[in-house]
């Protein structure tokens, strides 16, 4: 199968504009990068390791960014408890990344777009200032600094993406 991915369209984001607006496009810009990314690449490609010991994969990126979303808008925003993860379990916490070589890539894709569209709808309508209902080590957490946060996050992993799509088939860019 290959992962061919709709609306992966890539809007740039604008000069100007109010804060909460500048940080959701910047957001949707780097969710739109690591779906570029994994374009047109089969299950084997996506699965494909960068190098050992590492087991990151294209696949494994969008697994982890699934969970990242849930944490971050679902667990810490609105407050929800998850005991586990998606992919993630306490016997192998790094699951998202090391459960790849018989994950199902369709579902993954899917889960990791509901889950951006579940923290779409979280932070809809919320001023930056607004302070999750959980605490992260112990301190309050506001939106602004989750959307950062998640750019960052994004931003981190996409330096990954752009490597491991290089090793895979030679494809460069941003």
């Amino acid at each position: 199968m290959t992962i061919t991915t709709s609306g992966t369209d890539r809007i740039e984001p604008p000069f100007a504009a109010d804060e909460n607006a500048m940080l959701a496009s910047w957001l949707d810009f780097h969710r739109a990068t690591l779906a570029l990314k994994c374009e047109g690449l089969t299950d084997e490609q996506l699965r494909l390791r960068a190098v050992p010991p590492s087991t990151l994969s294209l696949l494994g990126l969008v697994r982890h960014m699934a969970e990242v979303e849930r944490h971050w808008y679902q667990g810490i925003l609105l407050g929800e408890e998850h005991s586990e993860g998606l992919y993630w379990s306490a016997e192998d916490e790094d699951g998202d990344f090391n459960g790849v070589d018989t994950a199902d890539t369709a579902e993954a894709f899917a889960t990791w777009q509901a889950q951006i569209e579940l923290a779409r709808r979280a932070a809809e309508g919320l001023p930056l200032e607004t302070v999750g209902r959980r605490r992260r080590r112990g301190a309050d957490v506001t939106l602004r600094w989750i959307q950062v946060h998640m750019i960052e996050e994004y931003a981190r992993h996409n330096g990954h993406a752009d490597l491991l799509r290089e090793l895979v088939d030679g494809t460069t860019g941003e």
